[in-house]
């Protein structure tokens, strides 16, 4: 053994070169082997200097300090003696310069995406570590996809130029999906309770399509928040829910998710005070809790109740108020108390509101649409409702609504920085619609003309069955005013099975507002029409019409929208209520009533259910009919489907449909994403509803045992070339002139 001991000692002092023991001046420091580092910085880089005494650890310090240049993958330092002086060289082994990075094997995944990924840049010094680093992010990437068994190498091949090209080289294997996700310890809510409070879901048959099943950390984990709240608004504050188990069953295709949950005792509300600075008095402000002790307790309810009481104080002025929620939890009792800490600090005014990154639209546009004014005091929910109709003016990317102290501490900037976004389009195309058939289009609209919010509009539609021209304009704010103006000229002409119909005219609106969410518009209409190619075996009333009548009429419109988003709503009401009166001159003379009413409740895992009304009537104003295009053609993907277009209502003894004096139908839909990252949605409907004729009027029975109705389903896709409806409609009473259902498409626009 002490032999042994003996040879190893020798070895290692013939393995370290003499000088390593040893102190010794060195006349100069040389550095050989870099390409393209200079031998300036590396110097720079070191402690030791010429004509410095040095030790072995100087020297090593020296090769660590040059290590961590990042610029080399091997050094090496010797002493010799030159004319006799000491001279130390390092000898240095430069790392490659990376050119160029590559993949092979990537099919799935397109090469931008994972150049995004990797954290190489070209050109750079290789780095080992941030080549394997880019591995596992690539992996990553894989793995948020569903191909768990990716597997990624990578390798480099240096020219003579000491230039490498790094190559990942990629075997993405099967992807794997969520075949299953299950629970165990639950008992307060079932398994699909949970899951339904997911955004990770289980594959399904159209999972191809919307990636569903798909297995992503950052989203699992927000999942288990979600369930974790779920128990704490049930009471349960103790709950503990683990990380998920995951399994790959199967030969590794599918996955199976476990989650343990232990729930703990349920606790209730004990005491519920309120302490600290009072504008009301205490039982006012603890109403707004939702929560009274002996209550299960919940931390939504009171996280709601905290922002209304934080709301009524901002509203007063006091932006800086502090409503903080101090619960204290008894376990031997299971209760929680809960103590609302009111600060409300000092009230503030509007000092200034400052308005940036407007760099098209002026100041004005967006000033009009603020609910706060300087020197008023400060409003939270005029804040709110400012950011929110600056963004429905549709001029902007992004708004951002912010407040900063101003020259006193009882004095607030609100700052209004926006992001422009261009507002004017030009459109040609062409397809075909399933009412109008082939339809081509071109359209030029400019959303905020000339930067003042003005919107100009010339468009241009020439269809199989159908031809319109149009130019309109319209100032939200005419003068400077809450009026609005608009004037628009236009051409038609519509083919139908009995008849033609051609009209050329114009109209002018105004409108103001009679509230926060409701508007009055008047619009005069001038119209020349000429009823046409009537058919011989058309109806009476049909051949009555022809010809060539001028239509001059007053329509007063009210509306009143509350929707979170005019395009794709899922919360609040739509409401239209309008009366033509035409009589004012001209030949036609009627009176004509529409109300039509939409309201939408957003209901759990982003779905909502909406329902429609509409009804109708009008009459002739002398003895002649009611002309025949201001009649009521229910019928298709706006109204009842499942049905042909303006085929549900009156029928004369020739089996022509010749519109109805009185109509009333109703939407019901239930609507689901399908793909949330491309507004893919799904929807579920049940129509009803009917037109009908004088015949009808003031005998309920026979209305509603006339009714029709239908029930289907469709797809919509609010897509970049606009909102696109694909429905099919099952006729569920069925008569002898009728199909059994009606597919309907549309781009263009939601009813």
């Amino acid at each position: 053994m002490f032999k042994r001991a003996l040879l190893l000692l020798i070895c290692l002092s013939m393995a370290f070169p003499v000088w390593a023991a040893q102190e010794f001046q060195v006349a100069d420091i040389i550095v050989t082997g870099n390409q393209r580092v200079p031998a300036a910085d590396v110097l720079n880089a070191i402690k030791i200097k010429p004509g410095q005494t040095v030790t072995a650890a100087d020297i090593d310090a020296a090769m660590a300090d040059m290590y961590r240049m990042e610029r080399f993958s091997d050094i090496s330092a010797e002493i010799s003696d030159e004319a006799g002086a000491r001279v130390l060289t390092f000898k240095v082994v430069e790392r490659p310069l990376v050119r160029n990075i590559r993949f092979e094997g990537n099919d799935e995944l397109k090469t931008d995406k994972l150049n995004e990924v990797v954290t190489i840049r070209i050109p750079s010094i290789y780095d080992p570590f941030e080549v394997a680093k880019s591995v596992e992010m690539i992996k990553a990437e894989y793995t948020k996809e569903g191909y768990y068994a990716a597997q990624v190498t990578a390798d480099s091949h240096v020219n003579p130029d000491n230039e490498t090209l790094v190559t990942f080289r990629i075997k993405e294997g099967e992807l794997v999906r969520i075949k299953e996700i299950r629970f165990e310890g639950n008992t307060v809510f079932d398994d699909g309770e949970l899951q339904e409070a997911m955004d990770t879901k289980k594959k399904w048959i159209f999972s191809w399509i919307t990636g569903r099943g798909n297995y992503n950390e950052q989203l699992l984990e927000q999942d288990l928040q979600r369930i974790t709240s779920l128990y704490y608004d049930q009471g349960h504050v103790r709950v503990k829910v683990s990380q998920p188990v995951i399994s790959l069953v199967d030969d590794n295709k599918h996955m199976l998710l476990l989650i343990h949950v232990d729930e703990g005792p349920q606790y209730k509300v004990g005491t519920l005070d309120a302490q600290g600075d009072m504008i009301q008095d205490k039982e006012s402000l603890l109403a707004m809790v939702a929560l009274a002790p002996g209550d299960v307790f919940s931390r939504g309810k009171l996280r709601d109740g905290v922002n209304k009481v934080t709301d009524v104080y901002a509203d007063q002025g006091y932006a800086y108020a502090n409503v903080t929620p101090l619960t204290r939890t008894d376990d031997a009792t299971l209760m929680v108390n809960v103590m609302l800490d009111i600060e409300q600090g000092p009230q503030v005014s509007v000092e200034r509101i400052n308005i940036t990154g407007n760099t098209k639209t002026r100041d004005k546009v967006i000033r009009r649409e603020m609910k706060l004014v300087e020197g008023e005091l400060f409003n939270a929910t005029n804040l709110k409702r400012s950011k929110q109709r600056i963004n429905n003016l549709g001029f902007f990317e992004a708004v951002d609504v912010s407040t900063s102290e101003g020259s006193e501490k009882s004095l607030m900037n609100v700052d209004v920085n926006v992001k422009e976004r261009a507002t004017g389009t030009f459109s040609i195309g062409a397809g075909y619609s399933s009412v109008d058939g082939f339809v081509g289009q071109g359209s030029i609209t400019q959303e905020n003309f000339l930067g003042r919010g003005l919107k100009l509009n010339l468009a241009a539609s020439l269809g199989s069955t159908s031809t319109t021209y149009q130019l309109g304009v319209t100032d939200p704010y005419f003068l400077d005013t809450r009026w609005t103006l608009g004037a628009e000229i236009y051409h038609t002409e519509r083919d139908w099975d009995d008849f033609s119909k051609k009209a050329e005219g114009f109209a002018v609106k105004a409108g103001h507002p009679v509230g926060e969410y409701s508007r009055v518009f008047v619009t005069y209409r001038l119209e020349q029409k000429d009823i046409y190619d009537v058919s011989s075996n058309a109806s009476s009333d049909i051949l009555d019409q022809e010809g060539t009548s001028t239509l001059s009429s007053v329509t007063t419109t009210y509306t009143y929208n509350t929707t979170d988003n005019r395009l794709d709503p899922s919360d609040g009401t739509d409401l239209d209520a309008s009366w033509e009166i035409a009589g004012l001159g001209g030949t036609e003379k009627f009176s004509k009533y529409i109300v039509d009413a939409r309201h939408f409740w957003p209901w759990k895992w982003d779905t909502v259910f909406s329902l429609r009304g509409q009804v109708g009537y009008v009459h002739s104003l002398n003895s002649d009919d009611v002309p025949i295009d201001k009649r009521f053609f229910l019928g298709g993907i706006y109204t009842i489907r499942g049905f042909e277009s303006r085929e549900v209502g009156p029928r004369d003894e020739n089996g022509d449909f010749v519109g109805g004096d009185t109509e009333a139908f109703v939407n019901l839909e239930y609507i689901f994403p399908l793909y949330k990252d491309l507004n893919l949605k799904g929807v579920v409907f049940f129509d009803a509803g009917n037109a009908w004729g004088d015949d009808y009027w003031g005998d309920d029975d026979k209305v509603f045992a006339s009714w029709r109705y239908s029930t289907g389903f469709g797809v919509r896709w609010l897509s970049p070339l606009g909102p696109m409806r694909f429905e099919y409609g099952f006729n569920l009473d069925q008569r002898d002139y009728e199909s059994s259902g009606q597919f309907d498409f549309m781009i263009g626009r939601f009813f």
